[in-house]
């Protein structure tokens, strides 16, 4: 395994390709499959998420792979469509693709602008809790929006309160092949994820058998979602063989590779065109929220794998890596990616040694949509639904809770005001969750506890600049309540000591 240190050109590929090794070439083709054979299914699961044609899904999925191979500075991350960013872009693009693409490039070009500025300490304005309290949200909130494709229901509202009421008014409607699937569909994956967990690591020295035993059960494991759909499909065109259909299903899928165009700045609409101008106005905070989202999801994901694998990252690297992606992106049809956790766990744990393995997974998806989409027809939608179902539950963190009430209460301020608001509308709980965290921030600077008796009497002296301190009033009536009196000014006493010239 190469040991990665942070690339410093301008162009991360040259620090590596250089000096690259025949013996990591293998890793980086293995991981590379893994992480496409992941890759696939979720691209198709998410462009439903995101109310797109599943087409989508796949465009979004390649570039990010091609670019981040060239500019970015940690081996594991791979870039493409995940959960939460399917969910903004369901929530700011009107399940418009005109005006998910549009969003991908004004994002990419917000992203881009802010690693050519170095703006990456921005990101550290969005505390923990806001960040544990939008993907707790966003876990409950993605994971309900499928039950309507596990129970077979159609005509379903995305808002939350209202899809909870709808779903469960119309429970009676549910159809039974949809529902049996879709739940033998989640039973398979988490058993194959408890499975991988608990796979004890083969050595060198055992029997090739048990060796080649180990490699397919591994391979099984991590390539889960490709297994379970395939299974699925088959299940569907064995019972539209027989001439019943018990499943409904994805769908025909339009073959081939996207035409390479810049993206489209104006929408055709029956009353006639919608100009560039509203169509920034109709997306609103979606072009604050979604870039930065971004940027958070893929920076926080890059850093926890360097420190996990021994390497450095360039965040203001990472921030134009994902910008390039994104605005090359929106010409080949994508809508905005960021970092994925779980296929970028996949590429750690399948060895990769290199972004080179990118390659292999964007040329899969590539293959995927020149040869194979007339067999996504066969898919049914309570598997893609198990798929997405599977990727978010763990997002959901309920120790937080428990942490923050025993480490620092008042941070579960900011944490339930955007967990809250989050099932209303994802930019109310952000934004709130936000200014919650800010006001909390300047609180504490301007009222500070006074305990040490050094800064007490700093802050209750008259020395030339503390006045200034924000809260320097404050903190000089503090300091003479707990003193019994105010201090004697420090300069007083230097000149007596002869301390000062």
């Amino acid at each position: 395994m190469p040991r990665w240190r942070c690339p410093r050109p301008a162009l991360p590929v040259l620090r590596w390709l250089p000096r690259y090794s025949r013996a990591w070439l293998p890793l980086d083709l293995l991981a590379g499959l893994a992480v496409g054979l992941t890759a696939v299914p979720q691209a198709l699961a998410y462009a439903e998420l995101a109310g797109l044609p599943l087409q989508y899904g796949l465009y979004s999925s390649f570039m990010g792979c091609f670019v981040y191979c060239l500019l970015g500075t940690a081996k594991d991350v791979t870039l493409g469509p995940t959960a939460i960013m399917s969910l903004l872009v369901s929530s700011y693009t009107f399940h418009q693709p005109v005006y998910a693409v549009l969003l991908a490039f004004l994002s990419g070009c917000i992203q881009l602008a802010m690693g050519l500025l170095r703006l990456g300490f921005l990101l550290d304005f969005i505390s923990c809790p806001v960040i544990k309290g939008f993907t707790s949200a966003a876990s409950i909130t993605i994971s309900f929006n499928q039950v309507k494709n596990i129970l077979g229901l159609q005509g379903i509202p995305r808002q939350f309160f209202l899809q909870v009421y709808e779903t469960l008014r119309r429970i009676g409607e549910t159809r039974a092949g949809d529902t049996v699937l879709g739940l033998s569909c989640l039973a398979a994956l988490a058993g194959l994820r408890a499975m991988k967990s608990r796979l004890p690591q083969a050595a060198p020295t055992e029997p090739l058998a048990v060796r080649i035993s180990y490699l397919i059960v591994w391979i099984s494991a991590t390539a889960r979602n490709a297994l379970v759909v395939l299974f699925a499909g088959l299940v569907a065109y064995s019972f539209q063989v027989l001439g019943s259909q018990p499943f409904r299903l994805t769908g025909s899928i339009p073959q081939g590779l996207p035409a390479f165009q810049p993206p489209r700045f104006s929408l055709a609409a029956p009353n006639g065109t919608v100009p560039f101008q509203s169509m920034v106005q109709d997306m609103g905070v979606g072009l604050a929220v979604v870039p930065l989202m971004g940027l958070l999801e893929t920076v926080a994901i890059a850093k926890a794998f360097a420190s996990q694998n021994g390497y450095r990252i360039d965040p203001d690297q990472e921030l134009l890596a994902l910008g390039v992606a994104n605005v090359l992106g929106s010409f080949v049809s994508s809508f905005p990616i960021t970092g994925s956790f779980g296929r970028t766990a996949v590429n750690a744990q399948s060895g990769v040694c290199t972004p080179a393995g990118g390659l292999v997974t964007g040329a899969l998806v590539l293959l995927s949509l020149a040869y194979l989409t007339s067999l996504f027809y066969y898919i049914p939608k309570a598997a893609l639904a198990a798929v997405i179902i599977s990727a978010v539950v763990p997002m959901f963190d309920a120790g937080i809770f428990r942490t923050l009430w025993r480490v620092k209460r008042l941070d579960l301020v900011p944490l339930c005001v955007t967990f809250l608001l989050c099932f209303w509308e994802v930019q109310y709980g952000i934004v709130a969750g936000v200014l919650v965290s800010g006001v909390l921030l300047l609180y504490s600077i301007a009222r500070p506890p006074i305990k040490d008796p050094v800064l007490q009497v700093l802050l209750s002296a008259d020395l030339e600049g503390f006045q200034h301190f924000p809260s320097w009033e404050e903190a000089e009536l503090r300091a003479a309540e707990l003193g019994g009196s105010r201090a004697e000014p420090l300069t007083s006493t230097a000149e007596s000591t002869g301390l000062i010239q």
